[in-house]
């Protein structure tokens, strides 16, 4: 049964850092792809950045504008999303998750159906 569970998110400033972690179980780890994926209050939950299997390739929303980085340890079985510069608009439940491909295409990991999510981080960004 595999299990993710994020966590490192908390309440900052407009302008501060923050850096999520997730932890993932019962799958070979390095045999996939993780994304990271947000859900503000009141709309759907939108693919935010995804990582290869080896790390070697990342793909991020345009409307990050560097401000966010992926990044893995495969000998942890855990993904990173360091994020700065945080907005307002930044606020939401953050969600790993694995996935069997990595694509450079945001509409894939938005129109995909997922059987099963963590309980997700909370990042609040005060204004």
């Amino acid at each position: 049964q595999v299990q993710v569970v994020e966590s490192g998110g908390r309440l900052v400033q407009a302008g501060g850092s923050l850096r999520l972690s997730c932890e993932v179980s019962g799958l070979v780890f390095d045999d996939y792809a993780m994304s990271w994926f947000r859900q503000a209050p009141g709309k759907e939950r939108e693919f935010v950045a995804a990582i290869s299997w080896n790390g070697n390739s990342r793909h991020y929303i345009n409307s990050l504008k560097g401000r966010f980085t992926i990044s893995r340890d495969n000998a942890k079985n855990t993904v990173y999303l360091q994020m700065n510069s945080l907005k307002p608009e930044d606020t939401a439940a953050y969600y790993c998750h694995p996935d069997s491909q990595f694509h450079y295409d945001t509409d894939y990991y938005n129109t995909r159906k997922y059987d099963y999510w963590g309980q997700g981080t909370q990042v609040t960004v005060s204004s």
